[in-house]
């Protein structure tokens, strides 16, 4: 049994804390705990909405444009829709984008990587009820997916990450569901930056150093220093500590640091729940020459991948990259429990069609017929929804069947990090010979090609399974006319 497999094993028994619409985890590991000196980044998405793969090229806009930022009156806390400037030129960046959340406009998107190496995720982490009770109705401003979208666009490092995001809640505010985190990371360093209900413009961030491994679930911040705009470890806004004073939620003469969890989180849970707790501590045992693939399989661990996930997401950021279109972005078309990590680098410049939008969970799709224009889109196989019926076989019997499904997506993936060296070496001459052009060419081939492959195998995949589910045992009849009649639990592979 290798150390991966030992962790996955031991990781698989843990509960972590419930999950909701908006429970998105972030898994960080600094650079000097890494075999290859690489800061990696990796979590999911997990909304009920259609989830995309999208390749956003570098842009020029013209002055005096702007963005549309903010939530919608049908959001669970109201909002309006505002205008903010848009800069002269934007990023490229790759992101699994998704369709709904409500009263957020889409397409949504909870961050990815861009051609600048800034690598982005966004988890949820609930405010205090008395924030979310003092928040604006309407409330306007960038909500999360703004914040993701505008990092990747504009960022150019982690720390600028954190700092940007922090000038546009100053000079913006804030549209929130309840409170929310973002986890930004380079080859450098991580930040986490929470972003806090109520209107106050509160937020604040915490650096991530190269001896650290943090997962986000919720996002979390403890105890900062009183100087904190001074230190180059944290920053936040002028009233952090100011405003929990005025409301009488912190003495700072009682002698107690500054606890953020404690003073602005939900106060009815803990900062670190114990799964979190043990994925941290088993981060720390694998550290020191910890192998992206490892790090691959707790992105995959049974205890947080399952249903709920709109895609698994993993990036090794590192410090020689060659040429800036060989950064990548390893996608998983679904819960990377049961669907395999394809990587993407960012010189691909299109999207095979399996892997972009379909109208499987998209709202408003049961109410229209398919346009001519999207008819030939909608001829093709949705990756999503092949790698989720891989799951529901799987997880019908996931003692039976998880260990062989997931030694078949180890082994795809295994060949695609065997030929990383080979792949970038051919694009890297390329580019030398001054042939771009060609070079982006074959990286796009090169996805197209393995995510054709990561099709069949999923074909293969449902075939087998399928054939023996319905040998072995009974598809039930489903009685309730909608899935919301029914009594439904979440599909977990545990």
């Amino acid at each position: 049994m290798t150390r991966s497999t030992a962790f996955v094993t031991v990781v698989a028994a843990l509960v972590l804390v419930p999950v909701t619409a908006s429970a998105s985890y972030g898994l960080y590991v600094g650079r000097n705990l890494t075999e290859n000196g690489e800061v990696f980044i990796g979590g999911t998405g997990e909304e009920v909405s259609s989830h995309y793969l999208r390749i956003v090229p570098a842009r020029t806009h013209p002055e005096g444009a702007t963005i549309t930022v903010g939530v919608t009156g049908d959001a669970f806390m109201p909002g309006e829709l505002t205008e903010i400037p848009q800069v002269a030129e934007t990023n490229k960046f790759i992101s699994m984008t998704y369709t709904e959340y409500e009263g957020f406009p889409p397409p949504l998107t909870n961050g990815g990587l861009n051609d600048k190496g800034v690598a982005a995720r966004d988890i949820w982490s609930p405010s205090r009820q008395e924030l979310i009770d003092m928040t604006d109705n309407p409330q306007t401003g960038p909500q999360y997916s703004d914040l993701s979208r505008i990092v990747m666009e504009r960022a150019e490092s982690a720390r600028g990450a954190a700092e940007l995001v922090g000038e546009l809640i100053d000079e913006h505010g804030f549209s929130t569901y309840g409170g929310n985190s973002h986890m930004f990371a380079d080859a450098e360093e991580g930040w986490v930056l929470i972003n806090f209900s109520g209107s106050q413009g509160l937020w604040v961030a915490e650096r991530l150093g190269p001896d650290e491994v943090r997962m986000s679930y919720p996002g979390y911040i403890g105890e900062i220093p009183d100087d904190y705009q001074d230190d180059p470890d944290f920053m936040g806004s002028d009233n952090l500590i100011s405003f929990a004073v005025e409301q009488g939620w912190y003495d700072p003469d009682a002698g107690e640091p500054f606890d953020v969890h404690e003073v602005y989180g939900a106060q009815d849970a803990p900062m670190r729940s114990e799964g979190v707790i043990e994925i941290e501590r088993k981060l720390g045992e694998l550290a020191g020459d910890m192998t992206f693939r490892e790090f691959m399989d707790v992105v995959r661990d049974p205890s947080i991948s399952q249903d709920s996930n709109g895609y698994g997401q993993a990036a090794r950021l590192a410090q020689d990259v060659a040429h800036p279109d060989l950064r990548t972005l390893w996608v998983a078309p679904t819960g990377s429990i049961t669907a395999p990590f394809v990587p993407w680098r960012m010189g691909v410049t299109s999207v095979p069609p399996e892997f972009r939008k379909h109208r499987y969970l998209t709202k408003g799709s049961a109410t229209t017929f398919v346009t001519d224009e999207a008819s030939l889109q909608e001829a093709t196989e949705f990756a999503g929804r092949l790698y989720k019926r891989v799951m529901y076989y799987t997880c019908s019997n996931p003692q039976k069947y998880l260990p062989e499904v997931t030694e078949a997506l180890t082994a795809f993936e295994d060949r695609s990090l065997e030929e990383v060296a080979d792949v970038e070496a051919t694009a890297l001459a390329l580019y030398e010979a001054g042939e771009d052009r060609l070079a982006q060419r074959y990286l796009t081939e090169y996805s197209h090609a393995r995510a054709g492959e990561a099709m069949d195998l999923g074909h293969d995949l449902v075939g087998s399974l399928e054939a023996r589910v319905k040998l072995l045992s009974e598809i039930p009849v489903m009685e309730a006319e909608s899935m919301g009649e029914l009594d439904y639990s979440m599909v977990v592979c545990r």
